[in-house]
């Protein structure tokens, strides 16, 4: 029996000078069973649309706004203008999104690798599907 080969998911994840809660957001990513994935987000950098343009999804950790709103809705508004799908990933350890996230957001997935895996599979654009 054939195995059918794996999607790579192009990601952008949101970042501020604050890496913590972005390093361990990786980890997550790549712990994910059965999952390829690409990270097209480049911490220190603010060229937002330029790593964004090819992207199947964009995913913002919503534990930075609070420490960088500034730099997150500039992040959003990038995802939002060349219209990528955008994943709202609660802080960690809280139940809550800022509402100005949820608002937005195509889904809100906590810290779980099954459901944020689960989740980008949904969400995603599909390059086949264009």
């Amino acid at each position: 029996m054939w195995e059918e080969e794996l999607r790579e998911y192009k990601i952008y994840v949101s970042h501020i000078d604050d890496q913590e809660e972005y390093d361990i957001f990786l980890d997550k990513l790549d712990a994910g069973y059965n999952f390829e994935w690409k990270n097209y987000s480049e911490p220190g950098k603010k060229n937002f649309d330029e790593q964004m343009t090819d992207v199947d999804i964009v995913i913002i950790l919503s534990g930075h706004y609070a420490k960088d709103e500034l730099s997150i809705k500039k992040q959003i508004k990038s995802a939002q203008k060349l219209q990528k799908p955008i994943i709202a990933v609660r802080p960690y350890g809280m139940e809550n999104v800022p509402p100005y996230i949820e608002e937005l957001a195509q889904d809100i997935v906590g810290w779980n690798t099954p459901c944020i895996v689960e989740v980008i599979k949904e969400n995603a654009i599909d390059e086949n599907s264009k």
